[in-house]
């Protein structure tokens, strides 16, 4: 009974983050929007307890603000702060190849990403059409969870862990299965290449490449974004990563 009662409120907090984070990432709350205590608990079928502790959460994470009414709103971000937070990715994540690379990773580390690698190489087979966009998204996630841990240092992780909470920042950001683009799925194509360039320079104690492989691999997000905002404006509304930006 007791383990009950220590988890139903964790339960409702983590429901809350989840309902709360849909509604951010998906669009349904405009940026700007003020956050309504009320109609959130009421809508999201939580108490405002765990509400409040999933918004202060999320303060954390960078997705609203604190308003100086009181309460939260939903953060704003500008084309420069989408560019500055997908460079300062490709910084962090080149320092953690750098670094896995310098300091040398665990043989059984290398093999766990490896394998990530070749799961990826299996998935990437099939045509764009028939591509399972989920699978990939869960591969790509894991493969560079791994990379940040290669380095050994917690700092470093934490850092990384901290900016990627961003959706336009995380390394899923253009993994849409919603956007038929042949320019998104070329970019796979150089990404999983990448893949197996970062691995083998960190395996082969390559530091400078390491590095220099990692923060091409970000500048990927970049050049989608860029495809987005001025080739093809109408392709914002599905890609999620992009409901937070202004204008």
């Amino acid at each position: 009974m007791s383990d009950y009662r220590e988890q139903a409120p964790k339960q409702q907090t983590a429901k809350a983050l989840i309902g709360l984070r849909d509604l951010v990432l998906t669009g349904q709350v405009e940026p700007g929007e003020r956050l309504s205590e009320v109609a959130l608990a009421e809508r999201l079928n939580v108490s405002r307890t765990p509400l409040r502790a999933a918004l202060q959460r999320m303060e954390q994470e960078g997705l609203i603000t604190l308003i100086p009414s009181g309460g939260y709103a939903v953060r704003s971000f500008s084309r420069q702060d989408v560019i500055d937070a997908i460079e300062l990715r490709g910084v962090l994540e080149g320092t953690a190849a750098r670094l896995a690379a310098e300091r040398g990773a665990a043989p059984q580390a290398i093999v766990r990403i490896s394998a990530i690698v070749d799961q990826l190489d299996i998935v990437m087979q099939s045509e764009p059409q028939s591509m399972d966009f989920e699978r990939y998204e869960a591969l790509n996630g894991e493969f560079h969870r791994l990379l940040w841990r290669l380095a050994g240092s917690d700092v470093l992780q934490r850092e990384i862990e901290r900016m990627t909470s961003l959706p336009f920042a995380s390394p899923n950001a253009f993994v849409n299965t919603d956007v038929d683009a042949p320019a998104f799925n070329r970019t796979l194509v150089v990404a999983q290449a990448q893949h197996r360039a970062i691995v083998s320079a960190i395996r082969l104690r390559e530091g400078g490449r390491a590095e220099a492989l990692a923060r091409e691999h970000a500048r990927l997000a970049r050049q989608n974004l860029d495809f987005v905002l001025e080739e093809q404006p109408e392709l914002r509304r599905k890609v999620a990563a992009l409901a937070l930006m202004a204008g």
